[in-house]
């Protein structure tokens, strides 16, 4: 299995699609969503009254950091 990498450069307060996340994180939509149903995956946030989803890249690596990984 390949590990999840973050680049470096990207910066923290730099904005993720939902799409985009499940993308990086290699997870289908459908389970992305189950998570956020049960609190348990990165928080995302709706702007400006769009219906799209969006994470910051901090939260990401909040997420994927070691920690988390043991939860």
């Amino acid at each position: 299995m390949i590990p999840i990498d973050i680049p470096t450069d990207w910066n923290d307060s730099a904005l993720l699609t939902f799409e985009e996340f499940c993308a990086l994180v290699r997870i289908p939509p459908r389970t992305v969503r189950d998570w956020r149903r049960r609190g348990v995956g990165p928080r995302f946030w709706r702007f400006n009254g769009t219906g799209r989803l969006y994470t910051t890249v901090a939260e990401v690596r909040r997420f994927l950091s070691p920690v988390n990984a043991t939860r």
